[in-house]
């Protein structure tokens, strides 16, 4: 049974909400809570995978990733899957796979990623394959032009080449690989569901 949107509207709220208190937060107090992002194959770099979502660097950062995070929370909300589940897991899988395969320095200094866009890029490639899998046609279309827009295209930023040398590619990269492999495993564990519910 697909979700209502308006159902999970208050965990959509909930969750963004989070995003901007520790910002608010993390800009009154005199600490500086960024440190708390994730440093690929350092040890307390490690809980990063946890956090990085939750931290932003500047008002730019944050206001870029909270439209682009919420239409695509809605558009998860509005699919057949788990919402808060498929969030979770590409949380964790793309911060998994940024601590062991992203960027850990630039020259001399550690390099310490931040920010929502992981995500980002992970329920977009999440919606485009579950998308075309499911054959839910106005979600891929809205996930594709959400892409388009957000940093011009999904391509774009994921090449190193293509971004901001403070912008961190493989962290879109990873997110968008972790949400395609979420996509596929959760369309795989259906399909096994409903065949063995056949059976």
């Amino acid at each position: 049974m697909k979700h209502r949107v308006t159902e999970e509207l208050n965990g959509i709220t909930m969750f963004v909400a989070a995003i901007w208190a520790i910002f608010i937060i993390d800009w009154i107090l005199p600490a500086d809570l960024t440190h708390f992002g994730l440093s690929p194959r350092t040890l307390g770099g490690s809980f990063g995978v946890f956090t990085m979502p939750f931290l932003h660097d500047g008002w730019g950062h944050l206001i870029g990733n909270t439209i682009p995070l919420i239409v695509l929370l809605c558009l998860l909300a509005g699919s057949q899957a788990s919402s808060g589940r498929i969030v979770v897991q590409i949380i964790l899988l793309g911060g998994i796979l940024l601590w062991i395969f992203g960027r850990g320095s630039s020259g001399s200094e550690r390099l310490n990623h931040v920010g929502a866009s992981g995500l980002i890029y992970g329920l977009i490639a999440f919606l485009i394959v579950a998308g075309f899998r499911e054959g839910r046609i106005v979600a891929l279309a809205v996930a594709l032009l959400v892409a388009f827009l957000y940093g011009t295209t999904l391509l774009q930023g994921v090449l190193p080449f293509a971004v901001g040398e403070n912008v961190s590619w493989d962290g879109h990269l990873m997110g968008a690989i972790a949400g395609a492999i979420v996509a596929l495993t959760n369309s795989a564990n259906s399909a096994l569901a409903v065949k063995q519910k056949a059976i």
